[in-house]
């Protein structure tokens, strides 16, 4: 598929990540990561039978923490993953189903604390390539997801 018949997507979105139960997230999508991550906590690996998995939790809400999500996801790999300040962290990975606009597709998805970044959610490369073209100058081209706007009260 060439560049020109990939969708186009802005430099933020909201995604879904519906094997995890999170039906919208803020994504910002990132060329220059590799990989894509998820802001998570209480991140706990653990073995069932022959297989690992982690449990984990989510705050999916931009600078709010009263909304969590509690995730149990197997575990697909540890990753060293270099963070954008430069400091390499040994993350869980997982591999998930990611929802941007009409397509789902599986994704690797890094676990980390992410509480002092502005999204909750990084879209890497790999995640993208292949399926949208980055407008970098515009967001939200993906309109599946959007929250529907409150109705405002006439005074």
């Amino acid at each position: 598929m060439g560049v020109s018949e990939l969708s186009v997507i802005g430099w933020r979105e909201w995604v879904a990540l519906p094997d995890l139960g999170i039906s919208r997230i803020k994504a910002k999508v990132d060329t220059g990561a590799r990989s894509s991550s998820l802001h998570a906590y209480d991140i706990e690996v653990f073995s069932r039978g022959p297989r690992d998995y982690v449990r984990f939790v989510v705050h999916p809400v931009q600078r709010e923490t009263k909304t969590t999500i509690h995730c149990i996801a197997e575990l697909h790999e540890h990753r060293h993953v270099k963070s954008s300040s430069g400091h390499r962290e040994y993350r869980p990975i997982i591999r998930t189903s990611l929802e941007l606009g009409a397509e789902r597709w599986p994704i690797d998805l890094t676990l980390t604390t992410r509480d002092a970044m502005g999204f909750r959610m990084l879209l890497g490369r790999e995640a993208i390539r292949g399926r949208f073209v980055v407008e970098p100058g515009r967001s939200y081209l993906c309109r599946g997801l959007v929250p529907k706007r409150r109705k405002r009260r006439e005074a």
